[in-house]
């Protein structure tokens, strides 16, 4: 076969295989959407039906059971009695935030909701639905974030009003403070709390989990480069990690201390970012963010470091097991 005709076939190939593949995520998320409603609708009807009937304990007893049974023999499988408790659930959950346009509303998968509805803070569920639709995010990646405490590390760092607009819009990102997590959670590198290791072992751990690490990285993350060096006044420097950011137009460096943070390192860090601003980035980009990510740091010593103006020279500490929930939110109370 000619080349000319090959390359028309594949071209002909690839248009109809797009359009296929478009038309086959329309379904599925039209089929979810549609479910999902739906179960909201049941879950309204049980919850009125109760509130005009009998003592929620003798409902849940009697009615659903019987509901369950009928159901089941029309309509097949998935209608259990403990389903049906989720879709009052669900709905009892859900009412209130809900408009009458359910379809604009409910854009995730009816496990996405399974989790959501058993987190108990309303403000924290909404940060989490948000980022989960803003993010993509899969019921996997969702448990994983909620695991790591996302919404109470990211209250630590925020006033009163700022945790409000955790639970309004999410994660947004409009400076540099808004990229920056402490601690930022490694659980998925494997390495126990207490094993040693060294900032090369540390370092190659992130790179072969690098997608995992771009996650807990946060959002508009790309990946540059490892061990980068330049030269300057004829010394070489390598630069551990680099990354740039979409969302802030600018360059993020990233250097891995496995012990106790110095002013040295934060001074290190001072003269990488100032490399990168007058040598490396361009006109039109945004001065570079330099993150010192440390097992241990000392407040003071970071703050009688950096300038009280500083807005680019960042240090956080890094956890490799996931944190104590609960211990993170009585720091938020406080």
């Amino acid at each position: 076969m000619p080349d000319s005709i090959k390359n028309k076939n594949d071209e002909l190939y690839s248009q109809i295989a797009s359009v296929l593949s478009k038309s086959r995520q329309f379904v599925v998320s039209t089929v979810n959407t549609t479910m999902v409603r739906t179960y909201f609708e049941i879950g309204r009807i049980i919850v009125e039906n109760e509130q005009n009937g009998k003592s929620r304990a003798e409902y849940g007893k009697e009615t659903l059971k019987n509901l369950s049974e009928r159901l089941t023999k029309d309509f097949g499988k998935g209608f259990s009695q403990r389903n049906l408790e989720q879709m009052r659930q669900f709905f009892l959950v859900y009412s209130n935030q809900i408009p009458q346009t359910l379809s604009a509303e409910f854009t995730l998968s009816w496990s996405h909701y399974l989790f959501l509805m058993r987190i108990e803070n309303p403000e924290e569920r909404k940060f989490y639905e948000i980022e989960c639709k803003n993010s993509n995010w899969s019921l996997r990646e969702l448990r994983r974030q909620f695991d790591s405490a996302l919404y109470e590390r990211l209250a630590l760092s925020k006033n009163k009003e700022g945790v409000k607009q955790l639970s309004k819009k999410g994660i947004v990102v409009a400076k540099p403070e808004d990229i920056v997590k402490d601690p930022y959670i490694l659980e998925f590198l494997g390495l126990p709390e207490k094993a040693e290791y060294s900032e090369s072992d540390l370092e190659q751990k992130l790179i072969d989990r690098l997608e995992k690490f771009l996650l807990e990285l946060g959002k508009g993350y790309a990946f540059v480069g490892r061990q980068i060096r330049f030269t300057f006044d004829e010394e070489h420097y390598r630069v551990d990690l680099v990354f740039y950011n979409r969302l802030l137009q600018c360059f993020v460096l990233i250097d891995l201390k496995i012990g106790k943070l110095t002013h040295q390192d934060l001074g290190q860090m001072q003269m990488y970012v100032n490399y990168y601003d007058r040598f490396v980035k361009l006109e039109h980009e945004n001065k570079t963010i330099g993150i010192v990510l440390c097992k241990n740091k000392n407040d003071a010593l970071v703050e009688i470091t950096l300038p009280k103006d500083n807005t680019q020279i960042f240090a956080s500490k890094y956890e490799t097991v996931l944190p104590k929930k609960e211990e993170l939110k009585k720091l938020i109370e406080e």
